[in-house]
């Protein structure tokens, strides 16, 4: 579906995400090289999102994941008036995806769309195996996760950044639904990389590098069989990654059932 219509902001339920009580600070870190951010923009009322969903569930078993690909599932909000309301979407990931088609493209967007280190990417259409372009030196980014909160730490190989934004998405897996209307009607949709809170901070610029202390995201609240984090960091106003990494949480938030 191609489409440039907006709806109201709707915001993600503002649902802190505390992690386990007294459990030991968890380290997520990049290598110098660049890991790859792997964005899909679908919907649940999408009937051609599905595949999409489906292919990229696949990524849960590849070699590379977290150590040079980060994949996201954001849901977005403009296939919401037609019977079906996503209760994954938002309207900040639907600002994004056209944020990106802006910066790169003709600024039409649609589901589902791929969007690779943030250029739109359609190789999936033909079920080619995913391959990821050369890593150059981007530089090391390193995340200390600790009770609801999440401190971050990039140094970058580039030297002439003036400021630097950190963004931080919570993920689910395992996440069923069943569709009760709209072009999915009846049927189980299952989501993994499923974006269910998104937040974005400004890094601090210090001798050994940009620094940033927030809260992990307020967050939609699911029933999942396990959570982890994506994380990147690009300059502000350029949606597109300079840096990412992610990793499993090692421990389930304790306010998710």
């Amino acid at each position: 579906m191609k489409s440039t219509r907006w709806t109201m902001l709707i915001p993600v339920a503002a649902l802190a995400i505390p992690m386990t009580a007294g459990a030991a600070p968890q380290i997520i870190e990049s290598g110098v090289a660049r890991v790859n951010l792997l964005e899909l923009y679908t919907s649940e009322g999408c009937s051609s999102c599905p595949p999409a969903d489906e292919w990229l569930s696949s990524l849960t078993h590849d070699q590379r994941l977290w150590t040079q690909l980060v994949p996201v599932a954001f849901h977005v909000d403009y296939w919401d008036d037609l019977g079906w309301r996503d209760p994954f979407d938002s309207h900040i990931y639907s600002e994004r995806q056209q944020h990106l088609a802006d910066r790169v493209g003709d600024g039409v967007i649609y589901t589902p769309e791929f969007v690779l280190d943030g250029k739109p990417w359609s190789n999936w259409f033909n079920l080619r195996p995913l391959r990821l372009p050369d890593a150059a030196n981007a530089g090391r980014l390193k995340l200390v996760v600790g009770g609801a909160r999440i401190t971050a730490r990039f140094i970058p190989v580039n030297a002439d950044y003036k400021y630097l934004e950190l963004h931080i998405a919570t993920l689910a897996f395992g996440v069923v639904t069943k569709v009760g209307a709209g072009e999915n009607a009846g049927r189980t949709l299952r989501q993994d990389f499923l974006a269910i809170g998104y937040e974005q901070g400004l890094m601090a610029a210090t001798a050994s590098g940009f620094t940033v202390a927030m809260r992990l995201p307020p967050s939609i609240k699911v029933r999942a069989s396990h959570y982890a984090l994506a994380t990147w960091v690009s300059e502000p106003g350029d949606p597109a990654p300079i840096q990412s990494t992610g990793g499993w949480l090692d421990t389930i938030p304790s306010n998710l059932p």
